[in-house]
């Protein structure tokens, strides 16, 4: 298995942000080749047990769970740091009015389609609350990069999701500069099912915080996993079965001589490569149980 880790420099690509959590030196995480590794990966074991063949496994693959992108750039990418942090910052302006509901009741469900598959009926999201997810600065000062919105249509995109590639219902908006629109996905994820085994309590360890994408070929997943101050890193394993890819995360390095550390978290990117591709297998957290989350580098989809 290999393991591909390299930082996003003080999480400001991320999140802009520290995260704040209790990681403590010689409290938290114990290094790859201690003796906690053992338990660690007897715990994804008792994971991929758990999952495989259940219940909660099958409501998973009946579902719409993103596994890649719901906003995407106008085809070819913005053009210049300036748009692209604008747009990692959430800075837009509207020049113009949001699509209404429109007359009568309308379509409240939009389909999810696979080649070969049956659709899936998914609620829709409407054009404002689409817009506040994807504007978080809806309005910018003098001299500060932002994206100009001129027009939004309904129309269809292509997200990666737990059982492939999916058409979706999409928002298409028309930026000020460019020839072709952004687009966000317009229906909601299916809830994840409850999972058929509960939070392990007694490893340590911070659980992964999301899921960023999968590669093409689907052979590695991207992983944004916690480090904290007085270690050299994150590292991501994977225990692999027909059914599930558990991930197991934990730190390289940890200082434990008892020097004093700051409580803080900081985030890191780390792609996992796979024995074979993920098709439609479900992504675990060893720690929690529970598929991992992906939110993508903006936050999760409305």
């Amino acid at each position: 298995m290999l393991t591909r880790p390299f930082r996003v420099l003080g999480a400001v690509a991320v999140s802009g942000a520290v995260l704040s959590v209790a990681f403590g030196c010689g409290s938290e995480e114990a290094p790859a080749d201690s003796a906690a590794a053992p338990s660690l990966t007897d715990r994804a074991r008792q994971v991929a047990e758990a999952w495989d063949g259940s219940a909660a496994a099958a409501a998973w693959r009946t579902g719409y769970h993103p596994a890649g992108a719901t906003v995407q750039p106008p085809r070819g990418g913005l053009r210049g740091r300036a748009d692209e942090r604008a747009f990692e910052d959430g800075r837009f302006v509207l020049r113009g009015k949001l699509p209404g509901p429109g007359p009568g009741p309308g379509p409240r469900d939009g389909w999810v389609r696979w080649p070969g598959e049956r659709a899936l009926a998914r609620p829709l999201v409407g054009a404002d609350e689409s817009y506040r997810t994807l504007a978080v600065y809806r309005a910018a000062r003098a001299g500060e990069p932002h994206l100009t919105v001129t027009g939004m249509e309904r129309g269809e995109m292509r997200v990666a999701t737990s059982r492939g590639p999916a058409t979706v219902p999409a928002w298409l908006y028309t930026l000020d500069g460019y020839a072709t629109p952004l687009k966000q996905a317009a229906v909601r994820p299916s809830k994840p099912p409850r999972p058929p085994i509960g939070r392990a309590r007694e490893l340590p360890g911070l659980p992964l915080d999301r899921l960023l994408g999968t590669a093409t070929d689907g052979r590695a997943v991207t992983v944004i996993a916690l480090r904290g101050a007085c270690d050299d890193g994150a590292i991501v394993k994977t225990h692999e079965t027909d059914g599930s890819v558990v991930l197991l995360p934990s730190v390289k390095n940890r200082n434990d001589d008892g020097s004093p550390c700051t409580s803080q978290a900081e985030m890191q990117r780390v792609t996992v490569g796979l024995e074979r591709p993920v098709g439609d297998r479900v992504v675990l957290d060893a720690l929690t149980g529970r598929p991992v989350p992906y939110k993508g580098m903006r936050g999760s989809t409305p």
